[in-house]
């Protein structure tokens, strides 16, 4: 497989990229300000994201960005995507990164478990709210964990089963892929000039078990993903590769390595559940019900 850094040139192109403090986020910014774009950093923590913008090119020709969003409360989303609307400008690219793995047992007002609020229904909140300003595209990051994932619309809190947080990851990351798909077919449908695509970054060293609360989980995931996995910056690639490259909307980019742990951007295999279009359709409605999201379109099923 051939080796791909050669990120066309992004001049005058808008790019939305929540939890882009650190990690994965933080590196795709880096790459796509390198080439030119304008980078809106969305994080919880300004004063982080302050930090985070300085290591960011672009940052002292004005090309980059920092807004407060805290993705997990949805209150928080509709404010930001408020702002961003009122602005008049248009967001070419929306990168929906922010994620959170292994944290403790916890609900939002909504009564959603914070792993399926933080990685996915404040995502579909924040598109949704974004679609009048949006030209071009929508990138979801998912994960290789989607495979086991098991959604229970009738317990998105886990108040009736056994809580498990890395099961509840994948569930999350399931309904990510569950929901690009779907919003591929309504934009297809609604013949909107939109594209929806996903990327997930395989082993990549990363901190996102810090918010465990769980010292040896997140010791694990620090050291582990360190030894094993790939350097942050080249887990990025996958996001920047939907992000720019001219792939179909619908398309799922990965790593092209064995089980697509490692290596270059490349397409990615999805799940026949990630493909579940009645599944698609059923989360689409309830998530409409939970956020109060305008729906968009209803596609034609074969």
């Amino acid at each position: 497989m051939r080796a791909w850094t050669q990120v066309p040139p992004q001049q005058g192109r808008r790019f939305v990229i929540t939890g882009s403090n650190g990690g994965l986020g933080l590196e795709t910014a880096r790459i796509l300000g390198s080439r030119g774009a304008e980078v809106v950093l969305a994080c919880r923590s300004v004063a982080k994201g302050a930090a985070a913008a300085r290591t960011v090119p672009g940052v002292d020709k004005g090309r980059v960005e920092v807004r407060q969003v805290d993705v997990s409360d949805l209150t928080s989303v509709r404010a930001f995507a408020a702002g961003l609307v009122a602005d008049g400008r248009p967001v070419d690219v929306l990168v929906n990164n922010a994620g959170v793995l292994g944290v403790p047992h916890a609900v939002t007002p909504e009564g959603v478990e914070m792993h399926f609020a933080t990685n996915y229904l404040g995502h579909f909140l924040l598109t949704q709210a974004l679609l009048p300003i949006l030209t071009d595209r929508v990138v979801v990051v998912s994960s290789r964990e989607h495979r086991s994932g098991r959604i229970d619309l009738d317990d998105l809190g886990w108040r009736r089963r056994p809580y498990r947080p890395f099961q509840a990851y994948g569930d999350s990351k399931l309904a990510d892929l569950l929901f690009m798909r779907e919003l591929d077919r309504r934009f297809r449908a609604e013949r909107m000039p939109l594209r929806a695509v996903a990327a997930h970054p395989g082993a990549s060293a990363t901190a996102i078990t810090s918010g465990s609360g769980n010292p040896v989980v997140t010791a694990v995931g620090h050291y582990g993903q360190r030894l094993v996995g790939m350097p942050a910056w080249r887990g990025a690639l996958c996001t920047v590769y939907a992000a720019t490259m001219a792939v179909p909307s619908g398309t799922y980019i990965g790593p092209h390595g064995r089980s697509e742990l490692w290596g270059w951007p490349a397409p990615a295999r999805m799940s026949r559940k990630a493909d579940d279009e009645v599944l698609a359709r059923a989360l689409w409605d309830r998530s409409v019900e939970l956020t109060g999201a305008l729906d968009l379109g209803t596609p034609t099923r074969s």
